[in-house]
C-alpha cells in the first residue's frame, strides 16, 4: 500500500501553444463528471508556477522563457524530493513536460546513490537543447536536460552567455549531472523527432519501442522487457505525454501526432508497469483543453491516472 502525493503544476510557459496550464483543472472536471472523488481522497500540493511571464517579451529565443522554467524546476524538484524522503509516491500532473526535468531532479535529489530508469511514453523525445532547438519551446528539452547533454555535435544556434548560463544551470539541478543515463531511458510511441535527436538516439544506442511493436507484442509483453532492460536500475520513474496517444484521441494536447497508441494501450501498458515496485514517481502532461471537443483528453488521462492509482494502491 503506496502513500500517494497529487504534485500539481499548471505550467503553461514550456509549451509552443496556449492553454496547457488548463489541463489539470480539466482533468478534475472529468473527475467530477466521472462522479469520482480522486481528487479529495489524496493530498496535493499546488507548485507555484511563473504564466505571468508569457506577457512579457521572450529574451532568449532558443531557451523561451528559460527563467521561469528554471524558477519552476526548483520548486518543483523540492515538492518531488520532500515527497520522497517522506515516502509519498508523487504523481505529477502537470501542464507542459519542460517540468519533467524537475520531477527527474527531485527524485536523483531524493535518492541521490540510485540508478534511475526513465520509461518516457511521448511522441517526441524531447531531446532538442537550445543549441538544437527548431522552436525554442522547453518543453522540448527536458530529457537532454536530464542527461546532461548540449548535443553540440548538431548545434545549429550560436548562445548568448544569460542562456547558456540558465540551461547549465538547469542541467545541474540538484548539483547531480546526469541524472539519468541514456542507456537507461526507453521511447514508447516515440515517432515525432528531428535528426538533431535521431543523432543522440543513435549515438547512445537509445531504446524506442514503437507503437506498432506495442500493437503486435502486447502491452504485457512490452512491459516485461522493458522491466528486464532497465533491471539494474533501482528506481523508475513514468512520463506519460497525452500526445503518445493516436492523433484521433488526442485532439486536447498541443502537438498531436497521428499513428499513436490507443487508449487502452496505454492505460494497460502504464498499470502494468506501476505494479513494479521499482517505479516511484508518475508524472501525467500535456492535457490542453482549449484544443479539446466535450473535454476527452482530460477524461482519458483521467481514465489512466485513476487506473494507476488503483494499482499503486493494491501493490
Amino acid at each position: 500500500m503506496k502513500n500517494i502525493k497529487l504534485i500539481e503544476v499548471a505550467s503553461e510557459i514550456g509549451a509552443g501553444t496556449r492553454g496547457a496550464s488548463l489541463g489539470i483543472e480539466a482533468i478534475k472536471i472529468a473527475a467530477l463528471d466521472f462522479m469520482s472523488n480522486f481528487f479529495i481522497h489524496f493530498p496535493s500540493e499546488k507548485v507555484p508556477v511563473e504564466n505571468k511571464i508569457l506577457y512579457e517579451p521572450i529574451e532568449s529565443p532558443y531557451a523561451k522563457r528559460i527563467k521561469g522554467i528554471v524558477s519552476m524546476n526548483e520548486r518543483v524538484s523540492k515538492a518531488v524530493s520532500d515527497s520522497l524522503k517522506s515516502n509519498f509516491f508523487p504523481v505529477v500532473i502537470s501542464g507542459d513536460h519542460s517540468i519533467a526535468a524537475a520531477t527527474i531532479a527531485g527524485i536523483k535529489m531524493a535518492k541521490p546513490k540510485g540508478k534511475l530508469g526513465v520509461i518516457w511514453i511521448d511522441a517526441h523525445a524531447d531531446m532538442h537543447t537550445p543549441y538544437t532547438t527548431p522552436s525554442g519551446n522547453m518543453h522540448g528539452m527536458p530529457l537532454a536536460a536530464a542527461i546532461n547533454e548540449d548535443n553540440i555535435e548538431s548545434a545549429v544556434h550560436e548562445l548568448d552567455s544569460e542562456t547558456v548560463k540558465q540551461w547549465n544551470y538547469l542541467k545541474n539541478l540538484g548539483k547531480i549531472a546526469p541524472k539519468v543515463l541514456p542507456e537507461d531511458v526507453v521511447f514508447i510511441s516515440l515517432r515525432d523527432f528531428e535528426k538533431e535527436e535521431k543523432f543522440l538516439i543513435d549515438k547512445y544506442g537509445m531504446k524506442v519501442i514503437s507503437t506498432k511493436e506495442v500493437r503486435s507484442k502486447g502491452p504485457e509483453n512490452i512491459v516485461r522487457s522493458v522491466l528486464r532492460y532497465l533491471s539494474d536500475c533501482t528506481d523508475i520513474y513514468i512520463s506519460f505525454d497525452v500526445d503518445s496517444l493516436d492523433s484521433s484521441i488526442s485532439k486536447g494536447t498541443g502537438t498531436p501526432v497521428n499513428n499513436g497508441l490507443r487508449e487502452r494501450e496505454a492505460e494497460d501498458l502504464i498499470s502494468k508497469f506501476m505494479q513494479n515496485r521499482k517505479v516511484c514517481c508518475f508524472e501525467i502532461t500535456e492535457v490542453n483543453p482549449t484544443l479539446d471537443k466535450e473535454n476527452l483528453m482530460a477524461e482519458i488521462a483521467f481514465n489512466i491516472l485513476q487506473r494507476s492509482v488503483n494499482v499503486l494502491m493494491m501493490s
